[in-house]
């Protein structure tokens, strides 16, 4: 049962591949909350998920769109305007993918052009994605546009490889992006850094399991679900924090602030 927090809204949700994504129980969560949205994915991610299906959850159209293409998310959001009828009060960006990861290359031994092409889909696309938004002038005043991130951006996790950097930049265009937003629309713009959560995506990184046992261990409050994360992107993108932008918030149960617990000293 929703509490209408978005009701009247319009936006699009990017990235959702299957149950297990967490764009998919954000645009869940923003349908129960009165909004109406727009879906979409890569082509080639499409044939792999079940978008399909989520469309039918939530009543939402479905545009192909590689977010790495000008011209697809130009169309992707002239189209999104024309279905929900009118400009967008909310982007999620929910996008990241390592070629390197996937082939498990290590991190002293990266493939350059791999790791371009990392940039290019992790990062990158954000800022070609809030350009694109700028100038359709597609985005309502005092909207919110929201890119899911993580801790490896300020910190070191050897096995998560060169999208680290990515992450890094991610967030480096929220707040370069945010002010200019801020300044001409007062639209805000922030990442929302998130504990290890069970995805198809994030469960293909090295390690994960013993990772997410370690986080879990280490937070106060335990790991964040993807069902808390999406509750936090529906405030984000409400009228409850029209003053919050150029932020990178951390998601996590607590472990962005821990040191040392000892609940780690008693995993033997």
């Amino acid at each position: 049962m929703g509490n209408n927090l978005l009701k009247g809204k319009r936006g699009v949700i990017f990235g959702a591949l299957d149950e297990n994504s967490i764009a998919w129980k954000v645009a869940v969560r923003c349908v129960e909350e009165g909004a109406a949205i727009t879906l979409t994915n890569a082509p080639v991610a499409m044939r792999f998920g079940e978008i399909q299906k989520l469309a039918e959850i939530t009543g939402a159209e479905v545009i192909p769109a590689d977010a790495t293409s000008e011209e697809d998310l130009e169309n992707l959001f002239v189209k999104s305007m024309a279905i929900l009828g009118g400009p967008l009060d909310f982007v999620l960006h929910s996008i990241g993918m390592s070629v390197n990861v996937r082939k498990k290359k290590d991190y002293t031994d990266l493939n350059y052009e791999w790791m371009l092409k990392t940039f290019d889909v992790s990062a990158i696309s954000f800022h070609k994605m809030m350009q694109t938004l700028w100038k359709l002038d597609a985005m309502q005043e005092w909207g919110s546009i929201l890119a899911l991130s993580y801790i490896a951006a300020q910190r070191t996790f050897p096995d998560y490889s060169e999208m680290a950097e990515s992450k890094a930049l991610l967030e480096s265009f929220g707040r370069s992006f945010g002010y200019h937003y801020g300044t001409a629309k007062k639209v805000r713009v922030n990442t929302l850094s998130q504990s290890p959560t069970r995805t198809t995506a994030g469960s293909g990184v090295k390690g994960f399991d013993e990772f997410f046992t370690y986080a879990d261990k280490m937070s106060p409050l335990g790991n964040a679900s993807a069902e808390a994360c999406a509750d936090y992107c529906v405030t984000l993108f409400s009228d409850l924090t029209r003053m919050v932008t150029m932020q990178n918030l951390y998601h996590d149960g607590g472990f962005s602030s821990m040191g040392m617990s000892p609940a780690i000293l008693d995993m033997n």
